[in-house]
């Protein structure tokens, strides 16, 4: 598919020495005032230190935003937004931090961090606001949760699930966010994919620092093959480096993996404009955490092939929506919509068959607001 611009990277992953030399040069690492000039990153300036916070939220900044009205609605106790407690206010996210600010009861340690992570992703599907309500506060407080990781320089393998839970959260979020309407979510939108970006960064960082010969985190090869998935198309808007040398630095055990083989797979498929290869694979082999990331292009690919269609059938016999449908593993009134959502007219031919007229000149590809379609086909147990 020529008309395709090839997918670049937003990340390093390549090896180094040590875990603390690896876990410094992070992007979200706290550096020397001298040195940062990223004032609005996930960086704090101070020196590591070991936290003593036992609550989700220390006590002096609990007080203080109690007296500021400074509370989130899932924080207020009985809805008071004057009053919280300790099992409702999280710590929020500092975006300048200096050496005075910063005291060990400020900080939480990796137990206090995995139970406040619990907490918050439990409100995920919360019924009670709407998501982007949800979003926003989680979004605000693991963004605090890596500022605390990142203060003690802590990138043990108890730190690697953390990191690999919030990667979830932005993951979820991104398809989630796509359903959501209002003059702010393609800022949330923009933010989310933003801090997935980096937190995948730190995420295969931390995987290198804890690399073993010949081995690999349990879950190392899904949350790097999420990598390949954000940048089929560099239209995506996460900057970095070629696909060609992100796949360089991976060990041969990740290139061998199930997992690195089915993005690989796919992303031939992208490129050549093979959609059909490109729908069975993800049908057949996507775990859930892929599929949520491959849907706009699915969608992507679904328009192209109808726009094929379109140019290249012969005018006088019209292509049976049917047909369509197997193709593009969709419901055949599903397909009707989607034409219909490119521009094109869909006929009853004289045996009562559905059909679409091909050689339509008014055919476009629908920029916003693309519907999401069911991939007929898929194992929804696997993807549980």
């Amino acid at each position: 598919m020529n008309r395709r611009s090839r997918g670049s990277s937003s990340s390093s992953s390549g090896s180094v020495g040590g875990a603390s030399d690896s876990y410094r040069r992070r992007s979200d690492v706290p550096r020397n005032r001298s040195n940062d000039n990223n004032k609005g990153g996930d960086s704090a300036d101070v020196s590591f230190i070991v936290g003593t916070c036992s609550s989700m939220c220390p006590e002096r900044e609990r007080v203080t935003r109690e007296r500021l009205r400074d509370l989130s609605v899932f924080e207020r106790l009985h809805g008071n937004p004057t009053k919280s407690s300790s099992d409702l206010a999280v710590k929020k996210f500092c975006r300048t931090l200096s050496a005075a600010d910063v005291q060990a009861s400020d900080v939480r340690p990796l137990s206090v961090l995995e139970e406040t992570l619990r907490y918050l992703l439990s409100l995920l599907d919360s019924r009670e606001h709407p998501f982007e309500v949800v979003h926003d506060f989680i979004f605000d407080r693991t963004r605090s949760i890596r500022q605390d990781l990142s203060i003690q320089n802590l990138a043990s393998e108890g730190v690697i699930h953390l990191y690999e839970e919030i990667v979830k959260f932005h993951v979820i979020s991104r398809q989630r966010l796509q359903g959501c309407s209002g003059a702010s979510i393609s800022s949330m939108h923009h933010l989310n994919m933003e801090q997935l970006a980096k937190t995948l960064t730190t995420l295969y960082n931390i995987y290198d620092a804890n690399r073993k010969p010949d081995y690999i985190n349990e879950n190392e090869a899904e949350f790097r093959s999420l990598y390949v998935l954000l940048h089929l198309n560099t239209s995506s808007g996460v900057m970095g480096e070629p696909l060609s040398l992100w796949f360089r630095k991976l060990t041969s055990n990740l290139i061998k993996s199930k997992e690195m083989c089915f993005v690989r797979k796919l992303l031939r498929s992208y490129r050549n404009g093979n959609y059909r290869s490109f729908l069975r694979t993800t049908a057949s082999e996507a775990t859930y955490l892929q599929y949520c990331i491959s849907e706009p292009h699915i969608r992507e690919m679904r328009s192209f092939a109808v726009e094929c269609i379109n140019n290249v059938c012969y005018k006088l016999q019209p292509y049976p929506l049917l047909r369509l449908s197997h193709n593009l593993m969709m419901k055949e009134m599903d397909v009707e919509s989607l034409c219909h959502e490119c521009g094109l007219e869909i006929r009853t031919d004289s045996d009562g068959s559905i059909v679409l007229p091909t050689k339509q000149t008014n055919f476009c590809s629908p920029k916003e607001g693309f519907k999401n379609y069911d991939l007929i086909g898929i194992e929804v147990e696997r993807l549980l």
